[in-house]
């Protein structure tokens, strides 16, 4: 097909058009051939040659005027462009009307939780907070009957902070005292307050006072207050606006209590040392209760608790198992019977037994376990790894009991795992002697030991690395903390921990010289180095002990505690 201007030209001259359609807006033409065939072909503006040989040859010539439908396509364009345009402009106008109504409703949105739902809870429900209970309850007394301190000339506190960590039951003691009282509990989390909206949260914070003062006397509880009540201006480049605009907003109402309103506000954190000091100042937070994990008593009442709507079996213990979670939390324990039921269900069971507790226990420790290696010979080595620490541990004096040692992984772990029970009175008083984390970096060595007694000290594997790990940890801390070393009772780092990002570089700048670094460094590698010749020591005579139960533990793959100490007991008998 050949639409060139030349041979249109060649066609008019031989005949073979029979018509001519000429639009002079586009410039081009609509020829028709004899065949019927139609071609568009472009042609020069104000052709006079096409006029003349159309004439020339008596081919029909027809001028074509589009500019009426140019206009009507113009105006339908420009029409549509207008409604689009008007469209857009009102869903901006709508969404921006929303977004400042979300605003204001940010501002109003209620934070009461429901009075019948707070009725239910009371100290009972508390279990194991014997004595932070007592320490509230002269708050109960002033909302039930605030003329009794009145008149004594007494004042109840502002507001109450109550710390400790997450899961130990500080959201369920402020609920109690609303309980106790029969009061309104308003109930917020600190992080709600800091919206994209600046001043929303200062906003809602007068917003949330006004309604409490108008349903005095009441209870305001704002959990995690950390998150808007940390120090001002820190970090670098400042603090953030909205967040201490809100704080701003907080301390004023503080402030602006009447005496002996009838309003109370309780608040939780996890991190007191962050908070700013005008916040937590008597007159605003007057009083502070530190909320610790619970011992052993207060375990078995937690546990107590969680059970009463749990059908355990007769033989279930619970000041067994209080005895075996020693670091729980109060929301740990709630959590083991759970999933202790959720065991007992899976097997249809009727009634929860030990064997569902010990599972749950142990998913809580490791979580979901793993089938170990399949090659023999790795498996062997683990197995040395974990016997050698396991025999090291009831060798060496320590506190700590052991519990069980498997051969069983938590996934994404190579290993097998050797747990010990944390001794009860070195958790609860919080004091570590010298020789108790002496004789934890000797156990945590002996998986390498065992590794260079059996194997040799060129075949040690990188399977004791995690133990290595705390190895270090434990050592720098004898060092640089506790003063358990050569280098005399002082303390090369504090024990205190910034979260803030400037403050955390100005941290790495040490306090001491380069040659006192040096000293530190070698006392680290003294102590590690002493501790893994006193592993290898204990091991070095027991090859045939640690040879008979790492065959026991291949073939069953966990072994008990008491299986182990007998074993250990009659070997050291016979020599």
């Amino acid at each position: 097909m050949n639409n060139s201007y030349s041979k249109l030209l060649k066609d008019i001259e031989s005949g073979e058009i029979v018509s001519i359609i000429l639009i002079p807006n586009r410039r081009e033409v609509i020829v028709e051939f004899r065949n019927s065939e139609k071609r568009v072909i472009p042609i020069f503006y104000n052709d006079q040659k096409i006029l003349r040989l159309s004439e020339e040859y008596s081919v029909p010539l027809t001028v074509k005027d589009i500019r009426s439908e140019q206009r009507l396509a113009s105006f339908i364009t420009g029409l549509g462009l207008s409604l689009i345009f008007i469209l857009s402009l009102a869903f901006l106008i709508k969404r921006s009307s929303k977004l400042l109504n979300n605003m204001q409703s940010f501002s109003r949105r209620s934070s009461q939780v429901k009075e019948d739902d707070i009725r239910n809870i009371t100290f009972d429900d508390v279990a194991g907070l014997n004595e932070e209970s007592d320490e509230l309850k002269e708050i109960v007394t002033f909302l039930k009957n605030p003329d009794k301190l009145i008149d004594l000339g007494a004042k109840a506190p502002k507001g109450v902070l109550l710390v400790g960590p997450p899961g130990n039951g500080k959201t369920l003691l402020a609920r109690a005292i609303a309980g106790e009282a029969n009061v309104p509990f308003f109930s917020i989390s600190a992080s709600e307050f800091v919206e994209m909206f600046v001043g929303v949260g200062a906003g809602r914070v007068r917003d949330l006072f006004k309604s409490a003062k108008s349903k005095s006397p009441c209870i305001i509880f704002i959990d995690e207050i950390d998150s808007i009540g940390r120090q001002r201006g820190s970090g670098i480049g400042g603090g953030n606006d909205e967040r201490e605009q809100t704080l701003n907003q907080l301390l004023t109402e503080l402030d602006g209590f009447k005496t002996n309103n009838g309003v109370i506000v309780i608040a939780a954190t996890n991190r007191p040392d962050i908070l700013d000091q005008a916040l937590t100042r008597p007159g605003r937070f007057d009083r502070r209760i530190d909320i610790s994990l619970p011992d052993r008593k207060a375990r078995h009442k937690i546990l107590s608790v969680h059970a009463r709507t749990k059908p355990l079996c007769d033989s279930v213990n619970l000041m067994e198992w209080a005895t075996r979670t020693p670091g729980f939390s109060g929301a740990d324990l709630q959590n083991l019977l759970n999933e202790a039921a959720i065991y007992a269900a899976r097997n249809n069971k009727l009634k929860i037994s030990s064997i569902d507790i010990d599972k749950a226990l142990e998913k809580a420790r490791f979580g979901i376990l793993a089938k170990p290696l399949s090659n023999s010979s790795k498996k062997r080595q683990i197995a040395y790894q974990i016997i050698g620490k396991t025999l090291v541990a009831l060798l060496i004096p320590s506190q700590d009991k052991l519990e069980k040692i498997s051969l069983f992984k938590s996934l994404g772990d190579m290993y097998g795992m050797t747990y010990f029970t944390p001794d009860e009175e070195t958790i609860d008083s919080g004091l570590l002697t010298r020789r108790y984390i002496y004789n934890k970096i000797v156990i945590l060595l002996g998986s390498r030991a065992a590794e260079i007694v059996v194997f040799g000290s060129k075949e040690v594997t990188q399977g004791s690395q995690r133990d290595l790990e705390s190895v270090y940890y434990w050592a720098n801390q004898m060092v640089t903390r506790f003063g358990f070393s050569d280098l005399g009772p002082i303390a090369f780092d504090s024990d205190k921990d910034s979260i803030f990002l400037g403050k955390d570089i100005l941290k790495n700048i040490k306090e001491y010289s380069q040659h006192t670094s040096k000293a530190i460094d070698r006392e680290i590698i003294s102590i590690s180095k002493k501790a893994l010749e006193n592993a290898i020591d204990l091991l070095s005579d027991k090859v045939s002990l640690m040879d008979t139960l790492v065959d026991e533990l291949i073939v069953n793959e966990t072994l008990e505690s008491a299986y182990v100490i007998n074993s250990l007991n009659s070997y050291l008998s016979d020599k």
